[in-house]
């Protein structure tokens, strides 16, 4: 057993790609945590009916990816406005049913699409569907939640805490007591922020982001608790709803 790999306890946590690469290997499914904003997006994708591909590259290559596919691809700037959709989830909040969408992000996207080589079952959660998302994860022994975080400017990781926070929600919706302390940190850490309705979140560095940006209401709703009965299993390169999937998870 590795130092890394949290290896006695079933529900374990760590950040970003490199949960993928050095985590990956030793457990049963992982949960993809990106709220502001692809987890959100997804979630309120599946739940209109539509399906998300997820791709790591916000560049030209996204769009051929889609045409192979013969899925349409999300513009790679974010907005709200005008058609099409984009990583914003005002863009996706009405999407029509059976929709087939590349949604390029290197957060969220880049973790799920590394994930899905992983020879694990892949779920991705946020806020809105943190019960639904354990829920459907009861069945797997070990689980890796893997908040995502954002990036700096040189591309580096910045650990983000909705990412954490929402993380917590889904291992405290779990219940298990076979956690590593890493993942019971962050089980505290949501316990203080949900106490507080999560309120404290709008004034964290991606929420402020956001607003000042204009996307005020993106933050509204990837703010929200438990809106959806839908977890979303990644299935064939595509997020899904696990419930069409009981059976075969």
């Amino acid at each position: 057993m590795h130092w890394s790999s949290q290896g006695k306890f079933e529900i374990r946590l760590e950040w970003g790609l490199s949960a993928v690469e050095n985590l990956g290997s030793e457990v049963d499914c992982a949960i993809i945590v990106d709220v502001m904003s692809f987890s959100t997006c997804v979630s309120l994708a599946i739940d209109k009916g539509a399906s998300i591909y997820p791709y790591p590259w916000k560049d030209a290559s996204a769009i051929e990816y889609g045409k192979a596919l013969g899925a349409s691809t999300a513009n790679i700037d974010r907005r709200f406005s005008g058609e099409g959709y984009s990583l914003s989830p005002t863009s996706i909040k009405n999407i029509s049913k059976g929709v087939k969408l590349v949604l390029p992000s290197p957060n969220g996207s880049a973790v799920s699409f590394k994930a899905s080589d992983a020879g694990i079952t892949v779920f991705s959660g946020c806020f809105r569907n943190m019960t639904a998302t354990a829920d459907a994860c009861r069945a797997f022994k070990r689980i890796l939640l893997i908040p995502c975080g954002e990036r700096w400017a040189d591309g580096s990781l910045r650990p983000s805490i909705e990412d954490y926070v929402a993380a917590g929600g889904i291992i405290a919706a779990l219940n298990r007591e076979s956690c590593s302390p890493e993942a019971q940190a962050a089980v505290a850490v949501w316990r203080h922020y949900h106490a507080h309705n999560l309120l404290l979140l709008r004034d964290c560095s991606s929420g402020v982001e956001l607003i000042q940006r204009g996307f005020d209401e993106d933050v509204e709703l990837c703010l929200e608790i438990d809106r959806s009965t839908q977890a979303c299993c990644l299935r064939n390169n595509a997020y899904v709803s696990a419930s069409i999937l009981k059976g075969s998870v």
